[in-house]
């Protein structure tokens, strides 16, 4: 775990020290070079599950794929940035930088975590870096607004979290990873224990984000800039669905019964959210709304606690992670030279940059699951176990998955087909630096088709 950790560290003087012209070039390459590193965690020695480098920082199958995508991520946000933060001061850009190696630290922190009270505490410092990258950098006025929604609903969330953990301390003697698993289930009876229940899950629903507390999220990916959205959407949300699977060991007794509510708000979230995403003219917005609705598998798959929908939640999250930030660059690349996010201002993009009309096709096929790509493997995991738990939730799931080819194919063929609108006369043509960012995302989904292992969690 130092072998990132101390990197990522020193990457703070690498960005302050080096010289104006070398600025990008250095932290790219340091990053990337830690993202490289990150690779060896996915050779696990030890027959346990948990490969520890000490008592409060250690990986397992299920912490492991998320780590490597956290580091993975670093490289390619700064990537993304560097055209639209090229015209400010100096200082600016380096604090920018110095915000997203924050970032990475505090999330592999997290996901490294062997105590849970260290997770929480790394899971709520997230919360300061994003909300300072996405008022500070956002590109519309309504920026303020969407960083307070950010920080209250998460806020509001995971301060019962707090007070059931504490609680929790108390009864059991430990929040060790190690030891709760080991744990005699608790005779959950009354009232105060169903409240407690509710509490230790609502803050990881509500960052995941479950329909019904969504609203915080397109706010939130709309008015930050490209390294936002893509972290945002990639990694922290991941940290909700990470968060349910380590607690869900303690819950057990009383999760049978209470979890029916959030299951149907989950599967009709990924209606809704469908719904939502065909009447949008928003880019970014249907993106956005797209994440809310594969995030609804993941949680249904979580809830209803089997191994195949542990292990197609992981496999979902990872592939999710890595199709919504290469469409979230798309968008970004499309709005760099349109200046706008309007899906009708900015088709028929096909005529100009037919390259960039090829991943553009790669990452909405990603984005509707397509066989053999992992994400179809993690959607048709979840829709399995759901659909052994209760027979009715194949009606939900088979409509959402149209919904969600429907909207993956309108999002193309809005945005790359159609005739060229007359006000698009002179555009930039793309960039080497372009093709490498969507490249170094689509070409993980791809070489995971071939060794799905390393992703699907310690469920087999």
């Amino acid at each position: 775990m130092l072998k990132i950790l101390i990197p990522t560290l020193m990457l703070f003087p690498t960005i302050w020290l080096s010289p104006a012209k070398w600025l990008w070039t250095t932290s790219i390459a340091q990053s990337l070079i830690i993202a490289l590193a990150s690779l060896s965690w996915l050779k696990w020695s030890s027959e346990t599950g948990w490969s520890s480098s000490n008592l409060y920082l250690a990986t397992d199958p299920l912490s492991t794929p998320l780590l490597v995508l956290t580091c993975w991520l670093l490289p390619l946000m700064i990537l993304a940035s560097q055209n639209h933060l090229s015209p400010e001061p100096l200082n600016r850009q380096r604090a920018y930088i110095s915000l997203l190696v924050s970032l990475q630290t505090f999330l592999v922190l997290a996901f490294g975590a062997t105590e849970i009270i260290m997770f929480y505490i790394m899971f709520e410092a997230t919360l300061l870096p994003t909300l300072i990258i996405i008022t500070r950098w956002g590109n519309q006025t309504e920026r303020l607004n969407a960083g307070t929604y950010f920080l209250f609903y998460t806020l509001a969330g995971s301060l019962p979290l707090l007070v059931a953990l504490l609680l929790m301390q108390n009864d059991s003697g430990t929040l060790s990873m190690f030891t709760l698993q080991y744990m005699q289930p608790m005779h959950l009876l009354t009232w105060g224990d169903k409240l407690w229940w509710a509490a230790c899950l609502l803050a990881f629903l509500v960052k995941m984000p479950l329909y019904g507390v969504h609203l915080w999220l397109p706010k939130a990916h709309v008015e930050a800039p490209i390294a936002g959205s893509m972290i945002l959407a990639a990694v922290l949300l991941k940290l909700g669905g990470y968060g349910m699977m380590r607690m869900m060991v303690v819950l057990d007794p009383l999760t049978k019964e209470l979890a029916y509510p959030f299951i149907v708000l989950a599967l009709w979230g990924i209606i809704m959210t469908g719904s939502i995403c065909l009447r949008q003219t928003d880019l970014k917005s249907l993106i956005a709304y797209s994440s809310v609705g594969h995030m609804g598998l993941v949680a249904g798959g979580i809830l209803i606690q089997t191994p195949w929908g542990f292990s197609g939640a992981i496999i979902l999250m990872i592939a999710h992670g890595l199709a919504s930030s290469a469409l979230f660059c798309l968008a970004n690349t499309s709005y760099e030279r349109t200046h706008s996010r309007t899906m009708l201002l900015a088709r028929g993009m096909q005529m100009i940059l037919p390259l960039m009309t090829t991943w553009w096709f790669m990452a909405s096929l990603a984005n509707l699951a397509l066989p053999p790509l992992p994400n179809l493997m993690g959607e048709l995991m979840i829709i399995t176990s759901m659909f052994s738990w209760s027979y009715w939730t194949l009606i939900l799931t088979g409509l959402g998955t149209l919904i969600t080819a429907s909207y993956s194919l309108y999002l193309f063929l809005m945005t790359q087909r159609g005739p060229l609108p007359s006000h698009i006369i002179a555009l930039e043509p793309t960039h080497t630096r372009e093709h490498l960012l969507i490249m170094l995302h689509l070409i993980p989904i791809v070489l995971l088709i071939l060794k799905p292992e390393l992703m699907w969690g310690w469920c087999f």
